[in-house]
């Protein structure tokens, strides 16, 4: 490969126009670049083009265009095709919808004038330089096509689980910078696999845009839904009410106890946080509302409010008994949702202000898209046989809640 190459190249140099020799170096990787492919897809056969060896794994099937924007200009590639398999050679390693996402983010904001000296710096990182507003359209018409059949993809498989969480971007809206609430929707399905349903922009986070992004949810098939995990946002709880009659609501659990800590001193914080997580450590609901009785027993004296807090919230927290216990650690708290909005927020913080709503829409539901993806060819968040305990609808989740005056019985013979 090396001396037909060498040759090529001396052969273009000799050839080359003398008017047109400022083109030579992109001719040169041209030609380059299609030698090593070639030679990289060789190596993947196992033979060359139409030689016949017992290390031949398939063979060719014929080739697509592929051009490759350089620092010498854009060269044109034929990528081969295989008959069986597939191949994408490492010069044109695809670039992950999200970092295409980033990278059109960053052109609208240069066309939006809204740059910055991050925005700069991030631009000269990723060798954007001189993208102008019809490649920033054609590249963001096409990943808009993409995230948009994400975002209103059928829903088919029921969805038992159901949490919920927002985080706020900012955006330049009607010449202000203002905050917005990125709606976003995880569900486990009757499989047990995880799975991003959905993520909308609202304005404010409150109960309207809420009941709006479940109402979409359930227009494009969500059913099935058993328990809502989220925080206990005022406007989200009258949303889930509403729009998920027949779910049961679970309250994070570490959401209560940030709440509950934060009503006392800081000395006595550790120890508050030691009594409400007491709550969930039990084995079984009889067990965990017993000590809901002997929590606030020890907390009425010292902190009134945080013991008021504890057996008002009481049911909401305990919701997730009801299902098997081999679940529970996920189902008490938002925190795996929490993780994928650091996640979120961690892109968001890259771009700071954007331009527009869409802006955010497409980076954000790129970087969902591909999580969804990773999920779908990852381990299982529960197992298909505890999902039956959850889907069968004869079989029962365990022994239903006692009433209070039950509970402190067993508190007190405890």
């Amino acid at each position: 490969m090396a001396d037909s190459l060498s040759v090529a190249l001396l052969d273009l140099l000799r050839n080359a126009d003398p008017e047109q020799r400022d083109d030579f170096v992109r001719q040169a990787v041209e030609r380059l670049a299609q030698g090593i492919v070639e030679a990289e897809v060789e190596q993947k056969i196992g033979a060359a083009r139409y030689e016949r060896t017992q290390e031949r794994t398939t063979s060719h099937n014929g080739s697509r265009s592929r051009d490759w924007d350089t620092t010498a200009g854009t060269v044109h590639l034929r990528i081969p095709k295989l008959r069986q398999g597939s191949f994408m050679p490492v010069l044109l390693e695809p670039r992950r919808r999200a970092d295409r996402a980033l990278a059109n983010v960053v052109a609208e904001a240069y066309v939006a004038g809204v740059s910055t000296r991050k925005v700069d710096a991030l631009v000269q990182a990723m060798g954007l330089e001189g993208m102008d507003k019809s490649t920033v359209s054609r590249l963001a018409g096409v990943l808009d096509q993409d995230v948009a059949a994400f975002r209103d993809r059928p829903l088919i498989e029921a969805c038992p689980y159901l949490w919920l969480d927002a985080t706020f971007p900012k955006v330049r809206e009607a010449g202000r910078v203002v905050s917005m609430a990125l709606m976003i929707a995880v569900g486990v399905t009757d499989g047990g696999q995880r799975t991003i349903l959905g993520v909308e922009l609202g304005c404010q986070e409150d109960g309207a845009h809420w009941r709006a992004f479940l109402r979409s949810l359930r227009e494009r098939g969500l059913h099935g839904v058993q328990l809502v995990i989220s925080d206990d946002h005022k406007g989200l709880r009258s949303a889930v009410d509403s729009e998920m009659v027949g779910s049961s609501w679970q309250r994070c659990t570490m959401h209560f106890t940030r709440n509950a800590v934060a009503q006392v001193p800081k000395p006595a914080q550790p120890t508050v946080s030691a009594v409400v997580r007491q709550v969930f450590a039990q084995p079984d609901r009889q067990a965990a509302q017993a000590q809901v009785v002997r929590s606030i027993a020890t907390l009425t004296s010292r902190f009134p409010k945080v013991a008021e807090m504890l057996e008002e919230a009481e049911p909401d927290l305990l919701a997730h008994m009801a299902f098997p216990a081999a679940h529970w650690r996920q189902l008490r708290s938002t925190n795996g949702l929490e993780r994928l909005n650091r996640e979120v927020a961690r892109r968001i913080d890259v771009v700071g202000i954007f331009p527009n709503r869409s802006s955010v829409l497409r980076l954000t539901g790129a970087l969902l898209a591909e999580q969804d993806d990773e999920w779908a060819t990852s381990r299982r968040c529960f197992s298909v046989e505890s999902m039956e305990a959850v889907t069968a609808p004869a079989v029962s989740a365990g022994p239903s809640l006692l009433p209070v005056a039950d509970a402190k019985e067993v508190a007190l013979a405890g």
